[in-house]
């Protein structure tokens, strides 16, 4: 007999719950590429900083960096509650596996649904971006009707279906050849970033600058003087989106060489590089286009959805050379969000393989491929239901990509913030036996979490409001009468307690914890049952 083109593959089945992924695959410097990467950091900086700088009542302005600092700081923490978790249980669901472990299985079913739902709306806007740069960047070699494509909106869109067919493809031919393709992209983009950075410092120190440029001081760093609600929450929700990503690393832990030190050192690094090359990009953006209304200013409404476009020409120049680094830094983005498309996908597949090895989606979605060890349905239906998803919105209004931005933050921080409470509950038994316990498996990830409550409670509200997002001719984008930001987030999320409802008696049998039961970890190992747990 032939072999089988697919196999399927249950958690357990092999009484190590393997679930068919290809073991050490990638080691450290590939988790971090993979982490890094998923976050896409020219396409989110381009798409994000000016709304950083203008998104609330009350701008922060040059007080970005400040922001941006902010939000690092539950990403590290919750960065550590990943770490944890994963050196006890590194299981590619991730937040869905270690949430049902701690809080039962409709809890760690939505923190699994939070990871997909949000994947999935990204993808939208990333093949939208990787659309409308791939004319931008063809366009600059001399043919200005091809970059002029990329305003058009359905040939954007035509060309980012292309991508994610193409990355999705890539996904499916197994890890090592994602992992691979990564190191290029990435380090095109970093390289081209810290090039944009450079270029404009010395333009503004050498008084080359535009008029309105303004020189670096260390005040941007404090937030002080500015309003809380009105400013500094605001700006926090935006500068979460742009670290958004890193977790990817965590989602391949089981194709990972030594999976329980590696993965949680990836997820550390890869935040630490994401702070470093946002504050010099940042800084050096802000130095050169200023934060005004004018020009190439970020206040300026036309450049707040990317910064980058309009200013790539005036930071380097009309010289031949000006002109090769402008055609190389629209491929930075387009380099951007398509290694983003890619390394969405990835966590995203492993996460419903995750779910369906575990009984808690169709098991069809655990079917591995035999020879590149990857989940089929899992990955194809990833790309399947995004290509659905972005032409969906982009039938209805093109104004719903800025909506869609925004709702993430929502999404990252219900399923960022679950994992951090996820953490300091499974370990609860043990917190009080090291100081080293106590901090990294209990403050941090307690005080990542609870600041990550703060906000989504605050981003709720806020995004709501009819008034909070409007669209180019000065509308309000609503749907339903209330703020779009704030109904796809709040929808999206409440989506998954109705498809928990109609699976729930094909998955009875996750649903009542005898697949993933309730666990603490005491004295080295993990206990099922939490109410036998003896002090």
């Amino acid at each position: 007999m032939s072999e089988p083109l697919i196999t399927t593959v249950a958690a357990d089945a092999r009484g190590d719950g393997d679930k068919g992924l290809k073991k050490g695959a990638i080691g450290l410097l590939g988790s971090v590429v993979v982490a890094t990467a998923s976050t896409a950091p020219a396409y989110s900086l381009a798409a994000s900083l000016g709304f950083i700088i203008v998104g609330g009542a009350s701008p922060v302005g040059v007080h970005a960096p400040a922001m941006l600092l902010l939000a690092f700081i539950p990403m590290y923490l919750i960065a550590q509650a990943y770490k944890e978790l994963n050196s006890t249980d590194p299981d590619c669901g991730t937040t869905f596996t270690w949430a049902t472990r701690a809080f039962g299985a409709i809890t760690g079913w939505m923190g699994g649904w939070a990871i997909i739902v949000a994947d999935i709306i990204v993808m939208a806007n990333l093949a939208f971006i990787a659309g409308q740069y791939s004319f931008v960047f063809i366009g600059g070699f001399g043919l200005p009707g091809v970059a002029a494509l990329g305003d058009n909106i359905w040939a954007s869109t035509i060309v980012g279906l292309l991508w994610i067919a193409l990355m999705t493809w890539i996904c499916y031919r197994g890890i090592e050849i994602s992992a691979r393709l990564q190191y290029f992209l990435l380090g095109f983009e970093i390289l081209l970033l810290f090039v944009f950075a450079g270029t404009a410092l010395v333009r503004v120190a050498t008084g080359q600058g535009e008029p309105y440029s303004i020189p670096f001081q260390w005040s941007w760093f404090s937030p002080a003087g500015l309003d809380f609600g009105q400013a500094i929450a605001p700006a926090i929700l935006a500068a979460i989106f742009i670290y958004w990503g890193w977790d990817s690393a965590v989602s391949v832990n089981e194709e990972t060489k030594d999976p329980a030190r590696t993965l949680g050192r990836a997820a550390i690094l890869s935040t630490v590089l994401l702070l470093v090359t946002y504050l010099l990009v940042s800084i050096a953006t802000i130095s050169f286009a200023g934060v005004g209304d004018k020009g190439v200013g970020l206040a300026n409404p036309d450049n707040s959805g990317d910064v980058f476009s309009a200013m790539s020409a005036a930071v380097f120049g009309d010289s031949a050379l000006g002109h090769v680094l402008q055609v190389l830094f629209a491929a930075t983005i387009l380099t951007s969000a398509s290694a983003s498309t890619q390394t969405t996908i990835l966590p995203t597949a492993r996460t419903s393989l995750s779910m369906a090895a575990h009984k808690a989606i169709p098991g069809v979605f655990s079917r591995m491929h035999p020879r590149f060890q990857t989940p089929t349905w899992s990955t194809i239906g990833m790309g399947a239901v995004s290509c659905v998803f972005f032409l969906i919105v982009t039938a209805i209004s093109q104004s719903l990509y800025n909506a869609l931005i925004g709702s993430l933050g929502l999404m990252i921080a219900f399923y960022y913030g679950l994992t951090g409470f996820a953490c300091v509950w499974f370990y609860r038994r043990t917190l009080f036996t090291s100081l080293g316990r106590f901090v990294f498996r209990g403050l941090f990830p307690l005080l990542g979490g609870l600041m990550l409550l703060v906000v989504f409670g605050y981003g709720a509200y806020e995004y709501s409001l009819p008034d909070w997002l409007t669209d180019a001719n000065g509308k309000n984008v609503t749907i339903f009468g209330i703020g779009a930001t704030g109904f796809v987030g709040i929808v999206g999320l409440l989506i998954g307690f109705v498809l928990l409802a109609l699976y729930y008696r094909r998955g009875r049998a996750f649903f009542r914890g005898e697949v993933i039961p309730v666990a603490a970890y005491v004295e080295g190992r993990p206990v099922r049952d939490v109410h036998r747990v003896t002090e």
